[in-house]
Order: structure tokens, then C-alpha cells, then sequence
């Protein structure tokens, strides 16, 4: 394989507030676009020339990626003007590619490891990987080496474990001739079976993940901080502390009496301190400030945040541009947080979109979800999901 296209059209609705501003590709884990992941793990397998299918808020796309150049890459765009599925997206790109091809999805995190031999496969083959509880993705039945049926998000899953597909292939041009009015690929898979065609399977147990729901940004930010190397650029002040692998950008300042342990990293030009505690799987980005006495936990702090003095942070993430004053509480527990028609039952803090303003004394409950450009007054408790530009006053 010597190309590959990566299917970036999509926005994410269920991953809003974060997806109203961006394309869920471009939603940030460890300081870097999902999308990138994909991108660097095909140039360390080998392929250069990638075609990525674009649509919802694509500018961001190109401002981000460019030609590909600095990322040792040949990157070409096609635009899905409507979001009609995977298999509507693949047909956009059959005048863009040659004979044999891989497809990825772009906001699925992967890493080399994970499509290093599925590179030498040939063509039609689809990877799958072992998961436990497969309701949010496509059981592959498989006999042998060979796909039987692909069944789309099945509502008898087994909560055992269960082969499910990645939304990673290898096919060739021949695929094109399956699609017709079919608007996913795992249904032209299907389709190609039932018209004898061979389709093959293969395994993998390297990392593989995929960014649905808001706080699926946490878990993939925790899995990929490990991966990081340790450097403390900047400034690290007298009296502050510093273990595990953490990861300090340029002209950013920990100021004295700081406890930071890893695996964190914080981005360029930060102000971090005096006498607070970063404790592991945190990401902050750059131009941020935390002040004194705060404590942040297992979050992910996007660029230009300031947090002001005695706040905590726990299992949230809080995206561009907010301004969060002080005493500002963001504890996490289990709780039950509503999805369109869908309940899910996790361990979380808050989740807070762009350009929010928050006074003194904010207390948000866990699973609280405030939408972009809010403002919440001092002295309020937050709870639930509140729109875009809310106001509590």
C-alpha cells in the first residue's frame, strides 16, 4: 500500500459543545488533532500520499494540515459537500486514487503499531480488533479468516467479548463498483458478500480508538500521554516539584511550590502557579494561567485558559478561551449524562465549550455541560446541559 484516504467530513454532533466550532478530527487529545495521530501513523508506516475526505468546517482542516509538508506527507483533499455516510465519502475520491488503497477513519485514534502489517495486506480486507461491550460499533462475524457479516451497532450485542470492525480497510478500485445507493461501508461490505465477493479479516491488539461522546476525550487523552517524551522547557522555578514524564513547552513558567506528576503536558507560553497540584493524564495547552491553589485532575485544558486562585478540576474538559474566576469547583462522580434519546452512566466533572465566562465561586456539578460562549455568574451552581450563550445570571 502506497496511499490511503482518511474519511474527516463528518461533524460529531454528539460530541457537542466541542464539535460546534470544529470538526470532531480537529477536537485536541495530548496537544495535538486527533486527525494527526492518523496522519503520523501513516508516514511512520510508509505511506506519504494521503487523501483526506473533508466537508463540516473544512477550512480548519486545510489551515491546519496544508499540503502536508511538515508532516513529511503529500496530502490532497476531497470535499463531501453532504454528509451522507462512509460509503457516500469513499466514492468522492475514486478519480484520487489508484489501484489499491487503505480507508481510516480520521477521528479514530491509532498508532503505527496498529496498521504496521495490515499495510501488506492485500486488498479487499478489513481489520477488526476484540473489544468487551460492542454496542457502539459493527460486529464482524467471522469463519476463519474471512468476513461473513458486518451488523451495525447490534441492540442483542453481548456484553462479552466481541469482534468488532475499526472503520479500517484495504481495498482496491473494484470497491467503487459496490457502492451505488449505499450510504455506509460496512453495507457495501456486505453487499460485496452477498455477491460472492471475498472479504477478508485481520486482528489487531494495537491501539485503537474512536472519539464519540465528550468524555471519550478523556480516555483517549490518558492513553496517549504516556506516549510523550519528558522535556521541561521554560521557566521551573526554586521549590517546585516535578515527577513522572512531563512534558513543558517553551517560555512557559512553574512557578515555586508547584507539584506536578505525570504523565502531564502543558503547552507554550503558560503561567502556571504559585502552589498548585497538576496530578496525572492532564493536558493543558498553550498561552494558559492557573493560579495559586488550584488542583487539576485528569482534565484537558484547551489553549488561552486562565483559571484563576483555590480551584479544583477533576475530570473535565474545558475548551478555548474560557475564563474561569476563582473558587471555582469542578469535582467528578458517577453520574447519568443524557445524549440525544440516550443515557450514559459515567465518571465525570464538567465540560465546558468555547469562550465560556465563569465568576467567583462556580460550583459545577458532575456532568454538567455549558455550551459555547457562555456566562455564569458568581456564586452559582451549574448542573445539567445548557445551551450555546447561555446566561445564568
Amino acid at each position: 500500500m502506497k496511499q490511503a484516504v482518511i474519511l474527516a467530513a463528518g461533524e460529531g454532533q454528539r460530541l457537542r459543545p466541542f464539535t460546534v466550532n470544529k470538526p470532531k478530527v480537529m477536537i485536541s487529545i495530548a496537544g495535538k488533532p486527533v486527525l494527526q495521530y492518523v496522519v503520523e501513523a501513516l508516514v511512520k508506516g510508509g505511506i506519504h500520499y494521503i487523501v483526506i475526505v473533508v466537508g463540516y468546517r473544512r477550512e480548519q482542516i486545510f489551515d491546519y494540515f496544508g499540503n502536508g509538508e511538515r508532516f513529511d506527507a503529500n496530502i490532497v483533499y476531497i470535499t463531501q459537500e453532504r454528509q451522507l455516510g462512509t460509503a457516500h465519502a469513499l466514492a468522492q475520491v475514486k478519480d484520487a486514487v489508484e489501484s489499491e488503497f487503505l480507508v481510516l477513519p480520521g477521528d479514530n485514534l491509532i498508532e503505527v503499531n496498529t496498521i504496521a502489517s495490515f499495510i501488506n495486506v492485500k486488498p479487499t480486507t478489513v481489520l477488526v480488533k476484540k473489544i468487551i461491550n460492542p454496542i457502539r460499533y459493527g460486529v464482524v462475524n467471522t469463519e476463519g479468516d474471512f468476513v461473513k457479516e458486518v451488523i451495525e451497532k447490534p441492540e442483542d450485542a453481548s456484553k462479552d467479548i466481541s469482534t468488532v470492525n475499526t472503520g479500517i480497510y484495504a481495498f482496491n478500485s473494484g470497491i467503487f463498483n459496490f457502492i451505488n445507493d449505499n450510504l455506509g461501508i460496512p453495507d457495501v461490505i456486505n453487499n460485496m458478500i452477498g455477491q460472492n465477493y471475498t472479504v477478508s479479516a485481520q486482528e489487531t491488539d494495537g491501539t485503537w480508538l474512536d472519539i464519540v461522546y465528550p468524555w471519550d476525550i478523556l480516555e483517549l487523552n490518558d492513553i496517549v500521554l504516556p506516549w510523550l517524551p519528558s522535556d521541561l522547557g521554560g521557566t521551573i522555578e526554586t521549590g517546585a516539584f516535578i515527577k513522572g514524564k512531563v512534558l513543558v513547552g517553551k517560555n512557559t513558567v512553574i512557578r515555586s511550590n508547584s507539584y506536578i506528576r505525570g504523565p502531564v503536558v502543558i503547552g507554550e507560553n503558560c503561567d502556571i502557579g504559585p502552589n498548585i497540584h497538576i496530578m496525572p493524564a492532564t493536558s493543558i495547552g498553550n498561552n494558559v494561567v492557573i493560579s495559586a491553589f488550584s488542583e487539576i485532575k485528569n482534565s484537558v485544558i484547551s489553549d488561552d485558559v486562565s483559571i484563576e486562585a483555590n480551584s479544583i478540576v477533576q475530570d473535565s474538559v474545558i475548551d478555548k478561551g474560557c475564563v474561569i474566576k476563582g473558587h471555582f469547583s469542578a469535582c467528578s462522580d458517577q453520574t447519568e449524562i443524557k445524549v440525544n434519546d440516550e443515557y450514559y452512566s459515567v465518571n465525570v466533572g464538567t465540560m465546558l465549550g468555547v469562550g465560556c465566562w465563569l465568576g467567583n465561586n462556580v460550583v459545577a456539578q458532575p456532568g454538567a455541560i455549558v455550551g459555547n460562549y457562555s456566562r455564569i455568574n458568581s456564586m452559582k451552581l451549574i448542573s445539567g446541559r445548557l445551551p450555546d450563550k447561555s446566561i445564568v445570571m
